[in-house]
């Protein structure tokens, strides 16, 4: 008797269980994506018929410091757009960090392939005064950062993504 009783107690416990809520699945981190983005170093302004100008001697010394500053940031992907400006800025980190350097429009400014193709990546984009600015504002989704001044090759924007949620990052190197 005892043991039907037992049994019985046991039996009604476990039949009240079933409004006892399982627990969550334990859901993994977001994939984290860090983009790097920056002006060209300083271009050769002395012919003004050139469309495509070299860098100048500022711009090969600014070069370098970028090439210093990224020394240890492990980047997976690296763009540019494929003047010789931008290509001469980050050629060095380039070879540094033994990562091809994939051209990418400045009309095509973070586009569903290039979001897919970059995600869960540690991305280096090198642009120009206008297209850098707009490429954090592809990125974050909203208008917030104007054309960089014309005399501006050392801001430094670094935008994570982290599921959806952004965050951004700019500073000067000088």
């Amino acid at each position: 008797m005892k043991r039907n009783v037992l049994l019985l107690v046991l039996i009604m416990s476990f039949a009240s269980c079933k409004d006892i809520k399982q627990p969550e699945p334990i859901v993994e981190n977001p994939e984290i994506t860090t983009y790097y983005l920056i002006r060209h170093a300083e271009k050769n302004r002395t012919d003004s018929t050139n469309d495509d100008p070299a860098l100048n001697e500022k711009g090969i010394a600014r070069a370098a410091l970028w090439t210093k500053v990224f020394q240890k940031i492990k980047f997976d992907e690296i763009y540019s757009t494929e003047y010789k400006r931008t290509q001469q800025t980050v050629s060095a980190i380039s070879l540094q960090s033994d990562v091809k350097l994939t051209p990418y429009s400045a009309n095509n400014l973070y586009s569903e392939d290039f979001k897919m193709r970059t995600q869960g990546k540690t991305v280096l984009v090198v642009g120009h005064s206008n297209t850098t600015p707009q490429f954090v504002n592809k990125i974050i989704g909203e208008q917030r950062y104007q054309n960089m001044n014309d005399n501006d090759n050392g801001s430094l924007y670094i935008v994570t993504v982290a599921g959806n949620k952004t965050a951004v990052q700019v500073m000067t190197i000088n």
